[in-house]
């Protein structure tokens, strides 16, 4: 066989296999998209344990006199009794490992436990029983973990939102519901779920971060931080926006805690997440409607209640819908200093935004009427994003000008330098900086005896 021949043959070959692949992808017969799991040694040791340890307990597991502590120590306690029994030889090792997944089982979430408790953990993502990946350092990474079949992850997703009084079946596959620490869950089960039901856990630190944490992270400067307290504290409207993952809830929770402590706050959210310090704090969650249809409460229901219920500040967790229309009419008629978020990709989109979801009300009302209650509302855009590196940062704090013509006039007061480039790490080396601009907000902060050191607003030399 000639040279020639044999590349001929090699390309063949190559042809073959290329298209021998696109057919087994096609078919099914390629790896599938989730991650399998190596098979567990003790899946039946475990199984047939925890049906003893049901047995034993039986309705002591759900005694309401029984404290949580209480609780888990008859658990464990009950767990080595009928591990005692067991003739399986076991390692120190695995007995502690077996022990402590049971235990999590009964007393927690199965396998999601370990990183619920890793403070270094922001998001739990469960796509299917056999695939876990988790969010840690701003970075997405799958792990060595899962639930031993379907079942076993619908019991865990019962469990969660059975604790805040919500359902999740065929009937209603979709729901939003939190953890008794604040973090947010959303679960999506069969038949929308196509490879199995999708859990997904935004974790809230056990203690809320503060100012100096943000400082700390870099996610913004003393000097904007400092800026900020002023204009919450002043009682101007305050705008939040960001995309997904951007922090906007924390950076809501943050500037929530610059209220003072003797005005009465009422928080809306969807699922109740803010954790404020302030003594004279009402909160309020949405409720969706029951198996019948009937009952629910959204939003758009607990804006237009909580104005009958004297706020000083209301500050909505999120703004989605129709409900946008009552913030800016609770905005203009008193309630100044008022918070919401809003999901957004710039400071100008956050408004296109708000007019958007005006028009979602169904009241017939011109762009321009829409434009100047959004002009007159709202007083400051604090706007999130994700850089690179994972990092959340505060890229824009834009001042809302008002109305020239029909267009609603922003202008930055501080953005963030993206012309620093990143370190050999991979981390983003720019931060916050003053723009050089005055806002126009300063008088109004000075009738609420706030004053606010003109030095924060000059823009450093060589900058423009």
């Amino acid at each position: 066989m000639t040279l020639a021949d044999r590349l001929a043959r090699a390309k063949r070959e190559r042809v073959d296999s290329t298209t021998q692949d696109a057919a087994e992808s096609l078919s099914g017969a390629a790896p599938a998209r989730q991650k399998r799991r190596t098979t567990d040694p003790f899946a039946e040791l475990k199984r047939t344990v925890h049906a003893s340890l049901l047995e034993a307990l039986g309705p002591k597991l759900y005694d309401a006199r029984m404290t949580q502590s209480e609780l888990e120590t008859k658990v464990r306690s009950t767990l080595q009794e009928v591990l005692s029994r067991e003739e399986t030889p076991l390692t120190v090792s695995d007995r502690t490992r077996i022990s402590q997944d049971i235990a999590d089982d009964i007393l927690g979430y199965g396998p999601l436990e370990p990183f619920l408790r890793d403070a270094e953990v922001t998001e739990v993502m469960v796509n299917g029983p056999h695939s876990i990946y988790i969010e840690r350092a701003g970075r997405i990474t799958p792990v060595d973990a899962g639930f031993t079949d379907e079942a076993h992850l619908r019991r865990t997703i019962e469990k969660i939102v059975a604790r805040v009084g919500r359902r999740v079946d065929e009937a209603s596959p979709m729901v939003d519901a939190r953890l008794p620490d604040g973090s947010r869950v959303n679960a999506v089960v069969p038949p929308l779920a196509l490879d199995g039901s999708l859990l997904t856990i935004r974790k809230f630190a056990t203690d809320p971060y503060q100012i100096e944490d943000l400082i700390s992270f870099g996610t913004v400067t003393r000097q904007v931080a400092d800026f900020l307290y002023s204009c919450v504290a002043g009682r101007l409207n305050v705008l939040v926006s960001g995309g997904t993952g951007t922090g906007k809830t924390t950076t809501l929770n943050v500037l929530s805690s610059f209220i003072p402590a003797e005005e009465r706050i009422v928080t809306i959210e969807d699922s109740a997440e803010l954790q404020l310090h302030q003594e004279h704090v009402l909160r309020l969650e949405t409720r969706p409607r029951n198996i019948e249809g009937r009952g629910e409460v959204t939003i758009r229901d607990l804006v237009r209640n909580s104005l009958r219920m004297r706020p000083d500040r209301i500050v909505v967790g999120e703004i989605r819908d129709a409900a946008a229309l009552d913030m800016l009419q609770a905005m203009n008629t008193g309630h100044d200093g008022s918070i919401c978020t809003v999901h957004a990709n710039s400071p100008r989109d956050a408004l296109a935004r708000v007019e958007t979801m005006v028009l979602m009300a169904g009241i017939e009302l011109p762009i321009r009427a829409i434009r100047e209650q959004v002009a007159s509302a709202l007083d400051l855009i604090v706007h999130l994003s994700r850089l690179k590196d994972g990092s959340r940062r505060i890229t824009h704090i834009t001042e809302v000008v008002g109305m020239e013509g029909d267009i609603i006039t922003l202008q930055d007061l501080f953005v963030f330098d993206h012309s620093e480039g990143f370190d050999e790490d991979n981390r983003a080396l720019g931060q916050l900086r003053s723009m050089g601009l005055r806002p126009k907000f300063l008088d109004q902060l000075a009738a609420n005896n706030v004053k606010v050191d003109p030095s924060a607003f000059r823009m450093e030399i060589g900058r423009r």
